[in-house]
Formats: structure tokens, C-alpha cells, sequence
């Protein structure tokens, strides 16, 4: 099958779409909790309903709107009632809608991913109904992609602002999703474990949406219900590897880790489940079988593990491309996966976000003359690309061609990190407003090959 440019483009928004759909936080929900008969299945779980007193719904991520409203669905007025449901879900501000039980607390504005003051008060919050609760209870946890941000309560003496500086000094560096949560949770209260630990309630399930690759537990959000594995030494060790330490970046911050290494921490009184619904496989999968569907002989990557800079990911899918359309084999790739960007200096920074980054650089490798028979499309499955509107871009003859004739430079455009303005002039940017789900980044490579199966029309 020849297909055109513009089919090419729009195959790629579809299969980009229906991976997205597939984790959709209301349909993962609704896959792993039901009420059946007098028990409440969780998972593979089966909790007797007579033997739950209370159930406290608290989280925080991009998907927890969807996540609590899903739940509230499954257990229905009559057992919302009496059992006395309530919760507290941290959420972005443009994510908040009423609901019965669970109460959405806008904890940052939109686009805007870092922890804030709201943020601060509702953690505040979530901390005091957990230790409410009575060993009859059930603390059901809600977590998704963002949730680190969303859900900030720095450990005494450690400021907001000393964690802002922290975290802004080590995404400019380049730092890893690992390596940024190892010292966030070290300086929290509530991530790294400190949520279980604070929990009163008999048991605690937490329902998790991972948006980190291979799905660690202990990294997802920072590991608010996971033993902490990682220690203050190793957040030391991340913070000096940066050069922060050199940089007079929060000093209170390097006092207080010092101090921690010399207190053991304390073990969690709730029995602990920690059970991911979806993530970056769910979508790829998905994704996989929009191609299949569409006529395409697909092949699937999923990260496992952080991946590197964003522009040699790029590099390497614009030379797969060119491959696949040059030879016999797939025409599709679907891959996923989170790379990092390291930050052009202040003073010439433009706009953009890591997918924006990355096909732009796969323009870069291949040449505006290259891209013929080639689409390319990378985004984030949150509808967020770095402080920008839009969830990434894509990458196809025509943007290639209009960068042409408007003498648009990629490489001039990737140095300071200028990505969006160069798409938004071209018209490739990906725009799809919050999608309320996160798995972290889906990519599509959509090719029509220069050699033609037998049987395909010429």
C-alpha cells in the first residue's frame, strides 16, 4: 500500500491517539476495582466489605480527577455512604470538578509542573486524614504521572523553596527522572515511603499510573507508599554529581540530608499493595494495534530504563526511519519512553518541551531534502511538553518543506531549546489539551516504503 504524506500524518495522529485512549484513567480503574458480590476486588485481592470500616480515597497526578471519579462510579451511592467514604486528591487546577466524596484540590496552576504553596496545603491535608484513620480502615492511594509535584510537603527545616531550587538546579543539569526523585523524596515527608508510614489505617492499596520507565515503584511519584530503598547518601551523591553543592544551591537542603543519614527510618504500620493499572506498555500495545488495524507491519519498542538526551533519541529514530523506508521489513515503530534535555542557558532559551526536542532533531539527521515518505510524531501521553501548550510535534514532508522555504535552521533552533517556536511556524505542533492520563512519551514512525512488497499497489 503507497500511502501519501498526509496519510502518513494522519495515521500517525491515530495510532498516537488510540494509545493514548488506551489509558485512559477511568477505563484502567475500572479494569482492576469492582464490587462483586460482599467483596471489594482489588486487583487480584478480594477485601471483605463487612470487615472495612472507613475508606479514605488521598493522591495526587494529572490522571487522579478521573482515577477518584471512576472509583466513586464502581462502589455507587449506597456503599459511598456507608462506608463512610472521604478523600483528598491533589490535582492540576484545570483538572478540578465537584464530586461526592473525594474532594479535587487544585495544587498548581496549568502547565506549570512544580511543586507550589497550594501544593504544600493540600499535602497537608492528605497527611492529616491518613492519620485518622483506625486499623478497620482502608486508605486507598491514588497515583499517576505528576504526582511528585503535586503532592510537595518538605521535611522541616527544608523550605518550598529550597526543594524549587533543588529541582530546577538538576532538570537544567540534565538530571533523570531516578536521579531528580532520589532527592526529592529525601527531602519530603511524604514521598520515599513517608505516606505509608504516616498512615493509620489496617491496610493501604495504592492504584498506580506509571509514567517512569520499567516501572519502579520506588521512583513513581517519588515512592510516596514504597519502602525507601535509596538513602540520604545517594541524593548526596546526586546533588554533588550535578555540581549543586559548588553552586551554593540550598544549603539547608545539604544540612538537613547530612542530619538524616544518622536516623534510621521508621517502618509503615499498614499492610501495603502497591498495584500499577497501566503504563507506557499499555499504550505502545494499544498504539501496536491501531497500526495493525490501519494496514501496517508494526514493530513495538517500550523503555525500560531512563533513556538519554532527547536529541539522540531523535537522531536514532530518524535512521530507523530512513531504514525502514528504504529497505523490506516494518513500516511502522511505536515506541516509548522519557528522555531528559539539557537546558540552553536562560539568557537565550526559547520555548519547548523533550518531544519537541526530539523531532526536531530527527529533522536535524535527516535533512529537510530526507524526510520525503517519512512521518515522525513524538508527544507526551499527559498532552504537557515542557512549559508549553502543547503534547509535542510532528515531523513530515510539508513541515519540512515550509521550514524550507521560511529558511528555518533545526540546528540553530535545537541549541536553544527554541523547539516550539520552529514547529508553531511550521504548523506541526501537537496540540491536545490535558488528556487527564499520563504514561510518560509515546512516538510513531509511519514510513512508505521505496520498495514495495510483492502485492502492493505500485
Amino acid at each position: 500500500m503507497l500511502r501519501s504524506a498526509q496519510q502518513l500524518r494522519q495515521d500517525a495522529l491515530g495510532i498516537w491517539r488510540a494509545g493514548v485512549d488506551a489509558v485512559a484513567p477511568d477505563r484502567l480503574v475500572r479494569a482492576a476495582v469492582a464490587v462483586e458480590g460482599g467483596n471489594l476486588a482489588i486487583g487480584e485481592q478480594r477485601l471483605s466489605l463487612d470487615s472495612i470500616g472507613r475508606i479514605a480515597v488521598v493522591g495526587a497526578g494529572k490522571a487522579g480527577t478521573a482515577m477518584a471519579a471512576a472509583f466513586e462510579d464502581v462502589l455507587g451511592p449506597r456503599l459511598l455512604t456507608e462506608k463512610h467514604v472521604t478523600g483528598w486528591v491533589n490535582v492540576p487546577a484545570d483538572c478540578v470538578r465537584p464530586m461526592s466524596h473525594v474532594w479535587l484540590h487544585p495544587a498548581r496552576p496549568p502547565g506549570v509542573n512544580e511543586p507550589t504553596r497550594a501544593g504544600v496545603v493540600g499535602t497537608r491535608e492528605i497527611i492529616e486524614l491518613v492519620e485518622s484513620l483506625g486499623q478497620d480502615d482502608l486508605c486507598l492511594v491514588l497515583l499517576s504521572g505528576g504526582a511528585s509535584a503535586l503532592m510537595p510537603a518538605p521535611a522541616d527545616p527544608v523550605t518550598l523553596a529550597d526543594k524549587l531550587a533543588v529541582t530546577r538546579f538538576l532538570g537544567a543539569a540534565g538530571a533523570d527522572i531516578r536521579q531528580l526523585n532520589t532527592v526529592r523524596k529525601q527531602l519530603s515527608r511524604i514521598k520515599g515511603g513517608g505516606l505509608a508510614r504516616a498512615c493509620r489505617a489496617g491496610r493501604l492499596v495504592a492504584l498506580i499510573i506509571s509514567d517512569v520507565p520499567g516501572d519502579p515503584l520506588d521512583v513513581i511519584a517519588s515512592g510516596p507508599t514504597v519502602a525507601d530503598a535509596s538513602r540520604p547518601e545517594d541524593a548526596l551523591e546526586v546533588l554533588d554529581r550535578f555540581g549543586a553543592r559548588e553552586a551554593g544551591v540550598a544549603p539547608t537542603a545539604f544540612a538537613y540530608l547530612e542530619t538524616k543519614r544518622r536516623i534510621p527510618p521508621a517502618a509503615p504500620r499498614a499492610r501495603v499493595t502497591n498495584l500499577v493499572i497501566g503504563n507506557n506498555a499499555t499504550a505502545v500495545d494499544a498504539a501496536g494495534g491501531e497500526a495493525e488495524r490501519r494496514g501496517y507491519r508494526h514493530a513495538m519498542q517500550c523503555a525500560v530504563a531512563p533513556e538519554g538526551p532527547a536529541e539522540e533519541v531523535g537522531r536514532r529514530l530518524a535512521g530507523m526511519a530512513l531504514s525502514m523506508r528504504d529497505g523490506v521489513g516494518p513500516d511502522c515503530l511505536i515506541s516509548g519512553g522519557e528522555p531528559v534535555v539539557a537546558l540552553a542557558d536562560e539568557s537565550i532559551r526559547g520555548r519547548g518541551g523533550r518531544n519537541q526536542q526530539l523531532v526536531l532533531a530527527a529533522l536535524d539527521a535527516l535533512g529537510q531534502e530526507g524526510v520525503d515518505g517519512v512521518a515522525i510524531l513524538s508527544g507526551g501521553t499527559d498532552g504537557e511538553d515542557g512549559p508549553t501548550d502543547a503534547a509535542g510535534a510532528v515531523l513530515d514532508a510539508a513541515a519540512a518543506r515550509a521550514a524550507r522555504l521560511l529558511n528555518l535552521h533545526p540546528a540553530e533552533y535545537l541549541a536553544r531549546n527554541d523547539a516550539y517556536t520552529f514547529f508553531d511556524a511550521v504548523g506541526s505542533l501537537l496540540k491536545t489539551g490535558p488528556t487527564h492520563t499520563n504514561v510518560g512519551d509515546l512516538r510513531i514512525v509511519a514510513v512508505r516504503p521505496r520498495t514495495p512488497d510483492k502485492g502492493e499497489d505500485n
